[in-house]
């Protein structure tokens, strides 16, 4: 599942007049010109509807201009929907937003004259007029701005340390995105309930693609919470691209199709994100416990070799997670753990584990520890043999339990661990009880 990035268009529609001796066909410019070169240059392009183009800007257009990788902005005729839009996306991205405008049809404003755009000549007829070179000028254009590094917002060049917008953790998302106060507590309280209860709310909701991005976003977690992965992969076709596309519902989305038993699909779906976006401790996460599922579902198949090609390619994934950020200590936990099992001798073993630990610490003394960094030290203790350390982070670990299937993916971590040891084993025996009261919590916060 290849998915391309997205092109918002700004433009008017249909026929406006803006200065020339006639009107421009702006929808022959969309067609003709626009839409052609966006698709050449490798892009979905997304034009804005009619009727929210006509009046008051919707939250999803808000969306569409902050979540969308690319921006076309025709600035001819000056139309003030237009320029709003230019002003949102200016604010929100730093750069990828490529401005054109028709030869001929008066100056542009002052604010914009500065800024580069692309002339396009105009026809007797009023839509484009030589499409072929004009075509080819946007396309480079386009490209330029997907290779290009430098700002063309001018809030981004003018302002030093304006912020670029940053990727939110999944874990903490959802308590920070805004929208309606009683939908979100409907959604809380259906948690608690379980899937059925989380799909009833759904059903209150309107098309999923016309939905605000908060309402989707907890609706989707939700269903992840509930460990209703089919539910997470059905709504995933019906939600709006620009949301679709971002790199946390695609993480979230190919989480649930491996979980549903799809895994060769989830692979797809990371190794696609990881082509477009680059590496993430979180994608790289993700893909290693795609990995790790096939190992085990190897080794019960009792097919030694396959299954060691699969351990390798989850301590690889998990390795590159950990490099791509140190801050996060999860993947480089993993890839500890199953170094661990592939090989106890192995000489990364004791610098990864200082790194790890290292890592995991400063995240708590940043005062934002969460579930999994005290899930991390937890297994940190099992790896060093300490039982009293051991039992003091599974005290810790315990109250910041959010979802069910968090204690279960860390007791089976540690259940790794454990068959690697004797049955007679005195270790043994207490790290089973550790993984016995994992359980059970996860047991506790099933519905």
């Amino acid at each position: 599942m290849v998915h391309k990035p997205l092109c918002f268009v700004l433009m008017p529609f249909g026929k406006k007049s803006a200065g020339g001796e006639k009107p421009i066909d702006f929808d022959a410019v969309y067609r003709d010109l626009i839409k052609p070169a966006v698709e050449q240059a490798g892009l979905e392009p997304i034009r804005a509807d009619e009727e929210q183009a006509g009046g008051i800007i919707h939250k999803p257009m808000f969306e569409r201009l902050v979540l969308c990788d690319f921006a076309v902005a025709d600035l001819t005729t000056a139309n003030a929907n237009v320029f709003y839009e230019l002003g949102v996306r200016h604010a929100a991205k730093p750069r990828t937003t490529v401005l054109l405008y028709a030869e001929g049809q008066g100056r542009l404003p002052f604010d914009v004259a500065p800024l580069r755009a692309m002339p396009y000549p105009i026809g007797s007829r009023g839509g484009p007029a030589n499409t072929g070179a004009s075509v080819k000028t946007l396309v480079d254009k386009i490209k330029a701005a997907r290779k290009n590094l430098e700002k063309d917002s001018p809030l981004y060049q003018l302002l030093d340390g304006y912020p670029d917008l940053a990727h939110e953790k999944t874990d903490v998302f959802r308590s920070q995105v805004a929208y309606t106060a009683e939908l979100k507590n409907k959604l809380s309280e259906a948690r608690k309930l379980g899937r059925d209860a989380i799909y009833e709310v759904e059903l209150t909701l309107g098309a999923l693609d016309d939905e605000e991005a908060g309402v989707i976003v907890d609706l989707f977690l939700s269903y992840r919470g509930a460990k209703a992965w089919p539910d997470m992969v059905r709504i995933f076709d019906k939600i709006d691209a620009p949301l679709q596309n971002t790199i946390l519902i695609r993480e979230q989305f190919a989480f649930a199709l491996n979980r549903a038993g799809n895994s060769e699909k989830a692979e797809e779906v990371l190794l696609d994100l990881i082509e477009q976006r680059g590496a993430s401790s979180e994608t790289y996460g993700i893909l290693g416990r795609v990995y790790k599922d096939r190992w085990r579902t190897a080794s019960n198949e009792k097919k030694p070799t396959k299954a060691k090609g699969f351990l390798k390619q989850a301590i690889e994934a998990y390795s590159r997670g950990f490099e791509a950020d140190w801050r996060d200590a999860y993947p480089g936990i993993n890839a500890l753990t199953l170094i661990h099992v592939f090989d106890p001798n192995d000489k990364r073993i004791s610098e990864l584990r200082s790194v790890v630990e290292y890592a995991v610490r400063r995240k708590i003394a940043t005062g934002t520890p969460d579930y999994w960094d005290y899930a991390t030290l937890l297994e940190l203790g099992v790896l060093s043999h300490d039982r009293v350390l051991s039992e003091e982070h599974l005290a810790d670990l315990i109250p910041r339990v959010r979802e069910p299937w968090e204690p279960e993916t860390t007791a089976d971590n540690i259940q790794l661990l454990a068959d690697a040891l004797p049955n007679d084993s005195e270790e043994r025996a207490w790290i089973l009880a550790v993984i016995t009261e994992l359980r059970s919590v996860a047991k506790d916060k099933t519905v």
